[in-house]
């Protein structure tokens, strides 16, 4: 009988090289996806805290008529009219006192969370009437309105429209001053007062045939001197006009 001394020699599996390309591909996918889905989250979570705004200072070019404004992004209220090109009208925002645009800086402005309302709605739309509101006074606000009016700040007086008017919940806001247009602004009154951002508003004509019209805050309206006169060299600065 033959025997057989000493230890068996080991045995060794070879791992098929196939299998491990595949292992190495699907951790490569796993973190992939994981750098994408962190990515995806950061951007994803900065739309939501502009909440629709930007603070890109990109200028744009928009042509109304015979004219092309030039604002920055950040002060383009809507996301999809923020590109060059043709319009009938442009909606922007701006901050008062520094007429600034948006910056994170800024967001509890814009966002309306503080409880000081700071923001101004600025509209410019090519001419849909002859007379701006302050030209509109004699001829069409003053046969409407409830006389005498009561006095408000910074020499302004508030008159009521009478029930016949149409101008349901407003009130008239009139500025005169010898040798000037008088100042003249519609404002809401009442509760739709306190729940609105920018109870007033005012149009003045501006640039080859354009309207601006702007809405405030009914508490600037002891400004308006300054607030006037800053919005339209703010629209002058901005507009080229004569195309």
């Amino acid at each position: 009988m033959t025997h057989t001394t000493g230890a068996e020699e080991p045995t060794f599996r070879t791992v098929d090289s196939s299998l491990m390309m595949k292992v190495f591909y699907a951790f490569l996918a796993l973190a992939l996806l994981s750098a994408g889905i962190s990515a995806a989250g950061k951007w994803y979570g900065r739309s939501i805290a502009l909440a629709g705004h930007t603070d890109s200072t990109a200028l744009r070019e928009i042509v109304i008529g015979n004219n092309v404004v030039s604002a920055p992004e950040n002060m383009i209220r809507f996301e999809r009219a923020r590109h060059d090109g043709t319009a009938p009208r442009l909606d922007l925002y701006l901050r008062w006192p520094g007429l600034d645009g948006y910056t994170d800086a800024a967001r509890a402005d814009f966002n309306h969370a503080g409880e000081t309302r700071r923001i101004i709605f600025f509209s410019f739309e090519e001419r849909m009437m002859t007379r701006d509101m302050s030209g509109r006074l004699a001829p069409i606000y003053s046969p409407m309105l409830v006389k005498p009016g009561k006095p408000g700040p910074a020499g302004i007086t508030f008159y009521r429209f009478s029930e016949k008017s149409g101008y349901l919940n407003e009130v008239l806001a009139v500025a005169a001053e010898p040798g000037r247009e008088p100042f003249v602004a519609r404002c809401l009154s009442g509760a739709s007062a306190v729940e609105s951002l920018a109870p007033c508003e005012r149009d003045i004509h501006v640039g080859d045939n354009l309207s601006l019209s702007y809405r405030f805050p009914q508490e600037l309206l002891g400004e308006w001197r300054e607030l006037d006169a800053a919005l339209r060299k703010k629209a002058a600065a901005m507009l080229r006009t004569g195309l």
